[in-house]
C-alpha cells in the first residue's frame, strides 16, 4: 500500500461525516540537516506530523517519533482557505501551519495540489 493511501486510511476516523480528503502529506518537526551534527538530535527531538487537507479544513495531526503513517490525534485545526506553499528545495521549511514543519520533496506535489484546490474553491 502506498504511503498516501495509508495516511488517508489512518486519517479517516478523525474526519467529520461527509468530509472528503483532498490532499495529505507528512512533515517533521526537526530539520534532517541536524543529522550532520549528531543523529541523536534527530532521534531525541524529532516528531512527525500528518497534514490532512479536506474540503472544509486543514488538520495537523500528531503521528509518532519513528513512523510517519499513524495518525493519532488532531493537534491543530486551520481554515481551508489558508495557503500552505509554495514548497521548494529538498527539505522545505513550512511555517504557515502554526508550527515549523520540514516537508520532504516527495510531498511537494501534495502541497501544490492542496493550494490549487483552495484557490479553486
Amino acid at each position: 500500500m502506498a504511503i498516501r493511501d495509508k495516511l488517508r486510511a489512518n486519517a479517516a476516523p478523525l474526519l467529520q461525516p461527509g468530509e472528503n480528503i483532498q490532499a495529505v502529506f507528512c512533515g517533521q518537526t526537526t530539520s534532517q540537516y541536524f543529522a550532520l551534527i549528531s543523529v541523536w538530535i534527530i532521534i531525541l527531538t524529532n516528531a512527525y506530523r500528518v497534514v490532512v487537507v479536506t474540503d472544509r479544513r486543514i488538520l495537523i495531526c500528531k503521528s509518532g517519533r519513528f513512523r510517519m503513517t499513524p495518525v493519532k490525534e488532531i493537534s491543530r485545526e486551520l481554515p481551508r482557505n489558508l495557503r500552505i506553499g509554495p514548497a521548494s528545495g529538498l527539505w522545505w521549511r513550512c511555517e504557515s501551519l502554526g508550527e515549523r514543519l520540514y516537508v520532504h520533496k516527495r510531498f511537494h506535489k501534495d502541497v501544490a495540489a492542496a493550494d490549487g484546490q483552495a484557490l479553486a474553491a
